[in-house]
């Protein structure tokens, strides 16, 4: 029964963490205001935690098994055509662009933009998270490449990461402007653009 509270206040500080770095920046978020946010102490932290960087590589995993259960579970995924699948997850990704902006933004590209040069070993992690979530969207497109545009020059791997870059855009613009609307409008182009790539055959 001892392990219950020591699991509990690790997964607060990663909560708080996750939270804070979609606020502040990885920089900018100290070991002292994880606790805080955490209600935890920082012995509590130092005793899950060499320092901040293993606290932001377990941060990188966890949020890579939260994405993948919502993700998972999201409606659009049980749909039969590859292609609506595609454009679900567009429209998915839009519905989130209705919370704050902190919670729809993604950590590893907040994080991956501040430590590319300085932390490799978070920079590595990011890439591994990012790439595993694209290859999901890259099967979808795989599939509907093959049934609805087979003889397109382009890759299924260049448009799902065309998409993974529109998206990463729109979060920074959004934060620039404080304002979705630019992630929105972002996105209804980005959908237009999918649906003129896999066209679907004229009744």
């Amino acid at each position: 029964m001892a392990s219950r509270p020591q699991n509990q206040s690790k997964a607060k500080l990663l909560d708080a963490a996750m939270q804070l770095i979609r606020t502040k920046g990885y920089s900018a978020t100290t070991v002292d205001d994880i606790c805080a946010a955490a209600g935890v102490t920082k012995g509590s932290f130092f005793h899950h935690f060499k320092n901040k960087d293993e606290l932001g590589l377990e941060a990188t995993q966890q949020w890579e098994t939260m994405t993948e259960a919502v993700f998972g579970d999201a409606p659009y995924r049980v749909l039969p055509d590859p292609r609506d699948r595609v454009l679900g997850y567009i429209d998915f990704r839009v519905s989130m662009l209705h919370w704050d902006i902190p919670t729809f933004t993604c950590l590893l590209g907040t994080m991956v933009q501040e430590i590319y040069t300085t932390h490799p070993g978070l920079r590595a992690a990011c890439n591994e998270h990012m790439s595993n979530h694209t290859a999901k969207l890259i099967e979808d497109i795989e599939a509907a490449k093959r049934l609805y545009a087979p003889d397109a020059p382009w890759s299924a791997t260049s448009l799902a990461y065309y998409i993974q870059t529109v998206l990463q855009g729109s979060f920074i613009f959004a934060k620039a402007k404080q304002d979705a609307q630019v992630a929105i409008d972002s996105l209804a182009h980005l959908r237009r653009h999918i649906e003129t790539s896999l066209p679907k055959p004229a009744n």
